[in-house]
Parts: C-alpha cells; sequence; structure tokens
C-alpha cells in the first residue's frame, strides 16, 4: 500500500464562474443523507495517475482531486482523500472504511455489482511505447507478440489479459500487472515491457513529461464513462444522489468546466444530461 496523504476541504479560492473551488448549494445539501452529516467522509484515491490525481510532496492534487473538493464544498461536507492502491478502494468501500471511491474508475457493469457509480467524464484507453519503437498499434491484437505494462485492477488489465487468451501460441502476449501506474511506467522505461496501457488522457499525460523517453502509438479506443463510486447499500445511494446533483450544478456555473481546463482534460467533459447513475456501457 502506498503511503496515506491527506487534504482538507479547501476553501481559500474563490466561488463563481472562473472558480474551481465551487459554492455551496442548500438544494443540494439537503440530498446527503443524514448519516454523512457533521463527520468527515473518507476518499479512497490512488494518486498515481497524473493529470487525475498525483502526489505533490505530501498534497495530492489532479483533476479528479479538485472536482472532490468543489462537490464536497457544493453539499458542505468535508473529505478526507485516502492515497491508496487502486485494486484496495471497492473493497474499502464495502468495508466501510472509505465513502467514496474516486481515482477514475470506469463505470463498469461488473464494478457496479461493487459501489453505486456517478458518471462525471470519459475516456478511452491509450497506447504509449519507448521513442525508439518502430510498432504500431492498430488494436488490442497489435499486443500478440509482445509485453504491455498495467495497472492491477483497472480496465487496460482486463482487456489486456483477455487479449492475451485470444492470441496465437506462436505471438504470445505477457501482461505485467503493477500496483501503481508509476510503477507500469518504470517498466516500460526500463524496456521490461514493450507498451504501455492505460486510460488515453493519462496516456498522453506520461508521454507528455517523459521528456522524449516515451511517444503515444495509436488513436484512444474503448471510449467510457467514469464513474465516482459509493457504498452499495441506501444510503451510498443517496449519496451518490448527492454527488450528482453537485456535479449538475458544477456544470451549470462553470466550476466543472474551470477544473479539466485547468489540467487540460476538456476533451471528457461530460454534458448535465449525461451525469447519470450507474450507466455503465459494457
Amino acid at each position: 500500500m502506498a503511503g496515506v496523504a491527506s487534504l482538507m476541504l479547501a476553501t481559500s479560492v474563490s466561488a463563481g464562474a472562473s472558480s474551481t473551488s465551487g459554492k455551496y448549494n442548500a438544494a443540494d445539501a439537503k440530498l446527503v443523507p443524514t448519516v454523512y452529516k457533521g463527520t468527515t467522509l473518507q476518499v479512497a484515491t490512488d494518486a498515481t495517475y497524473a493529470p487525475d490525481e498525483s502526489m505533490n510532496g505530501s498534497t495530492m492534487v489532479g483533476f479528479d482531486v479538485d472536482l472532490m473538493y468543489a462537490v464536497a464544498k457544493t453539499l458542505g461536507i468535508a473529505v478526507k482523500e485516502n492515497n491508496v492502491t487502486f485494486d484496495s478502494i471497492l473493497l474499502g468501500i464495502g468495508d466501510g472504511r472509505y465513502q467514496i471511491g474516486n481515482s477514475s474508475f470506469t463505470d463498469e457493469k461488473s464494478r457496479e455489482k461493487q459501489a453505486n457509480f456517478v458518471d462525471y467524464f470519459q475516456a478511452g484507453e491509450g497506447v504509449y511505447a519507448k521513442s525508439s519503437s518502430t510498432l504500431k498499434f492498430t488494436g488490442l491484437k497489435s499486443f500478440c507478440g509482445h509485453s504491455v505494462a498495467v495497472e492491477i485492477q483497472t480496465t487496460e488489465q482486463s482487456d489486456a489479459q483477455k487479449t492475451a487468451k485470444a492470441c496465437s501460441s506462436s505471438k504470445k502476449l505477457t501482461v505485467l500487472s503493477y500496483p501503481t501506474q508509476t510503477e507500469a511506467d518504470l517498466s516500460v522505461s526500463s524496456g521490461h515491457a514493450t507498451f504501455g496501457f492505460l486510460d488515453s488522457q493519462v496516456a498522453g499525460y506520461v508521454v507528455s513529461q517523459s521528456k522524449g523517453v516515451f511517444k503515444l502509438v495509436g488513436k484512444a479506443i474503448e471510449v467510457a464513462p467514469y464513474g465516482i463510486a459509493t457504498p452499495k447499500s441506501a444510503n451510498g445511494k443517496q449519496l451518490a444522489v448527492a454527488i450528482q446533483a453537485a456535479i449538475k450544478t458544477l456544470i451549470a456555473n462553470g466550476t466543472y468546466g474551470a477544473i479539466l481546463k485547468k489540467y487540460g482534460v476538456t476533451a471528457g467533459a461530460l454534458s448535465s444530461s449525461k451525469i447519470v447513475l450507474n450507466g455503465a456501457i459494457s
């Protein structure tokens, strides 16, 4: 497990259309279940996935982090971010350690059996390789005969493992799975893995920060919604309804757009009508 870091709700940025902090909304706040009021909600995030969530020294940053704080301010609740490994988040929500999972979760039907999801963003899957590579990516079968680095319990791990079963015996695919995205990136830079496979906007960020070590190969595939997770219970479902309302408010007042613009991920923005509960497409 990664080291734990926390941030309390930020209030130093003035609210407004260009603000990234949001503004209290009494109507939305009424939707928060009584059990969650007057306490600090524990939020679980794997902060190795910039620009969505990462650590800047001891401070967690990223568009998911800013959005979570803006949601909290809108709802008048306190939140505490916990930096944990991705594969422990849904388990932690299930056993009550965390009330919210906020970590670039692709909303999938299988995950909806474990938690409720508030869809708030969309992303595809992207692929990168070392800049010296001459390989092309035209679809998942391009991985056959090579090795691919992924983070554990991600959609990319699942897709790579399914692809490995479909590759021929003469062109086997080796899937190398790591607890954090940072370790997966190191696997590619060291030459241990041929490809890095992760969410498209994160792949772009990894390449942009690599100082020429990596390059993107091919176009993003399998675009799907991200969801913020809450417990699979009556109170958890109502908390999801409150978060859904808050995100719609943040879209209306410009905060949502300002946050996405700050991190260069506006291409993944959803309209208010697409902010739905449990909207997995597969």
